[in-house]
């Protein structure tokens, strides 16, 4: 058994239902009362340079760099319900610099252009944080690193290798790891202080939308794209009330039905699932220590993530998320699936492990969201129409700060000009099609048992996963 499941089977269900009886079944972020106003949808005919279809990260980035490049440049963005609603509205906030899911995955997949790919990531990054200051964003936005945590004996060797190949880890040892974040499940932990800030994920779409609201750009909400179609002169983007005849197109739609067909079956929604706890009193902060704020991830294959968040009364709560990841037969994306009461009872019992001495601490808000996964685990590109619609996805998790990357790589791949970035295969391939049903399920079902099976036994992938891996199939969390 794990640390975790023992966990499970430990900690009684009254005291699971007691933490989670006030939870309101609700995106923590999205409560929010400065949620700006939805704006109207579109109607009637209209003409752009650039239409933008998705109203979350990627489609953001693209109009803010679009107008940063070109500021006469007429660009409509449209969104099929409200700016950010979806996964850039719920996410965990963990902005990283990684384009490739990883060091690992990217060195297995693009060898040849990891270490370029490493760089640009990390710019990227730098370039967000200059961004969040050029333009005044409240957005909570924080360098902080992040804290990979051993939470079984074998990840602690692995923890030490990380730290001795790389100059920008600092190892902690047990004595060390407790002193950083008090947990009696932390056995070991490596300090990451480059690569990854933390934000809050909504705020920073409101600031974005507001940004490129104030440079022009015209954004219609609650406006659904129904199909694209071209000619010589142009594309017609039609909605339920309106179309719009553009000279490019961009798409953004995450885990929803690509508008460019073929590129349905190299996605599919996985739903990941948060609890946010109610504030902790300054005595509960105390004695869990976390004074430099770090993200807090551990090494399992099914992985936890927490942080720090400070709402708008200064207290401070902990986000909790991750273990689970679902996919519901066929790839259904539906309203319902955002509340999962087992996920939420494990991720319960596995906080009340973790963080013992905030016994009764409880929690405020409970809720899932859906990731566009891909077989790589990190964005692939495609165009349409002799070059005149691109489009983004399969960010798998890792999109809040690899989108805006995405985004240039959108506008290069429109101008039709060679740059750096398309002339990369990161750009140029694209992974491996997911499989038709029944055969998707079973394979993510199957995946997800063998995962916990290698969790039990320090971390040893067996013949299912190892298969997986050697035909670019492998499953992710």
């Amino acid at each position: 058994m794990t640390t975790f499941d023992r966990a499970e089977a430990e900690i009684s269900e009254e005291r699971v239902a007691a933490s989670l009886a006030g939870a309101k079944a609700a995106t923590y972020w999205l409560d929010d009362p400065g949620r700006p106003p939805a704006l109207p949808p579109l109607r009637a005919k209209h003409t752009a340079d650039l239409v933008i279809v998705g109203g979350g990260y990627t489609g953001l980035w693209t109009a803010l760099i679009a107008k940063e490049r070109d500021p006469k440049r007429k660009i409509v963005l449209l969104e099929g319900q409200r700016v950010g609603w979806a996964a850039s509205g719920r996410n965990g906030g963990f902005c990283e610099a990684s384009l490739t899911h990883g060091d690992s995955n990217g060195k297995d997949r693009l060898p040849h252009e990891f270490a370029r790919l490493h760089a640009l990531g990390l710019e990227n990054l730098r370039e967000i944080g200059d961004t969040v200051k050029r333009y005044s964003m409240d957005c909570d936005y924080e360098e902080t690193g992040v804290l990979r945590v051993a939470t079984e004996p074998h990840q602690v060797t692995e923890l030490e290798q990380d730290a001795i190949s790389d100059s920008g880890v600092e190892f902690l040892d047990r004595r060390q790891v407790q002193a950083e974040v008090a947990s009696p499940l932390y056995l070991a932990g490596a300090y990451e202080r480059e690569g990854t800030s933390l934000v809050n994920p909504a705020k920073l779409v409101w600031e974005l939308r507001r940004v490129v609201l104030s440079m022009g750009v015209a954004i219609f909400e609650n406006t659904p794209v129904r199909s694209l179609d071209a000619d010589s002169g142009g594309i017609t983007v039609t909605t339920d009330q309106g179309s719009i005849y553009a000279q490019r197109v961009a798409l953004g739609t995450n885990a929803f039905p690509a508008l460019i067909k073929r590129d349905r079956f190299y996605t599919v929604p996985v739903y990941d699932y948060v609890l946010m706890t109610n504030p902790l009193s300054d005595e509960q902060l105390e004695s869990i220590g976390w004074k430099r704020r770090q993200g807090i991830t551990d090494l399992n294959n099914r992985f936890h993530y927490s942080r720090l968040v400070t709402d708008a009364d200064g207290r401070t709560r902990i986000l909790y998320g991750g273990y689970d990841a679902v996919y519901n037969y066929g790839g259904r994306i539906k309203k319902e699936y955002d509340q999962r009461p087992e996920t939420f009872e494990k991720l319960a019992a596995h906080f009340i492990a973790t963080y013992p001495q905030l016994e009764g601490l409880g929690f405020s808000h409970k809720w899932g969201g859906v990731i566009d996964t891909c077989t790589r685990f990190f964005s692939f590109f495609d165009t349409e129409f002799d070059g005149r619609v691109a489009h983004a996805a399969g960010f798998t998790g890792l999109g809040v700060g690899a989108t805006r990357y995405a985004a240039n790589v959108l506008l290069d791949l429109l101008s039709g000009e060679e740059t750096e970035r398309t002339r990369m295969d990161f750009v140029k391939k694209k992974p491996l099609p997911f499989p038709p049903e029944p055969f998707a399920s079973i394979g993510a079902k199957v995946s997800l048992a063998e995962m916990a099976r290698a969790d039990r036994n320090e971390g040893k992938r067996g013949l299912w996963l190892k298969t997986m891996d050697a035909v670019g199939l492998g499953f992710d969390s």
